[in-house]
């Protein structure tokens, strides 16, 4: 069974240990170790999420799968893009799964829970960044109907840059 609730400030440490857990499958090997552990380290700790979760403009859900905790999303209401001429669009975030609910669609269940809040808040459509290299988003995000928009260079640190492709699926 699968269950999708919305995250609080007590979830902060649970943000935390998920986001470090879910980056390194997908971005460890982007970067240099240093790098990538003071991309996490920096983006990733809990007093960083606590801050997060105080703005108001960013909605974070937890996802479980029998009980346990398998994933998280992110997203941001009205978040315009320069590759986007409408307004009211929604940036997705983040959509992390832990490497063991790989396979079980919750990916894909999270993001159709994304994409009914954004419509239900009258977004036009939802957008993201995904780096070029990450195969296995890339061909999830086209499956569910996003097209290349345009490209952004994602900072890892002082002086490594990922590329990434703006992606965009309109409703």
């Amino acid at each position: 069974m699968h269950q999708i609730i919305k995250a609080t400030i007590k979830d902060a440490k649970l943000l935390s240990k998920i986001s470090r857990e879910s980056f390194l499958p997908a971005h460890g090997h982007s970067a240099s170790k240093e790098d990538v552990h003071t991309y996490t380290s920096l983006n990733f700790s809990e007093e960083n999420f606590i801050k997060e979760l105080e703005n108001i403009k960013n909605y974070y859900f937890l996802i479980y799968h029998d009980d346990k905790i398998a994933g998280y999303s992110k997203i941001i209401l009205n978040s315009k893009n320069e590759n986007i001429s409408y307004k009211n669009v929604a940036l997705m975030s983040r959509l992390y799964l832990l490497e063991e609910f790989y396979g079980f669609n919750l990916g894909k269940e999270l993001f159709n829970f994304n994409v009914e809040l954004s419509k239900q808040n009258n977004q036009k459509g939802i957008w993201l960044a995904v780096w070029t290299e990450n195969k296995k988003a890339l061909k999830f995000y086209q499956k569910m109907g996003f097209v290349k928009v345009g490209k952004y260079d994602f900072k890892i640190s002082e002086t490594h840059y990922n590329p990434n492709h703006i992606l965009y699926l309109e409703f």
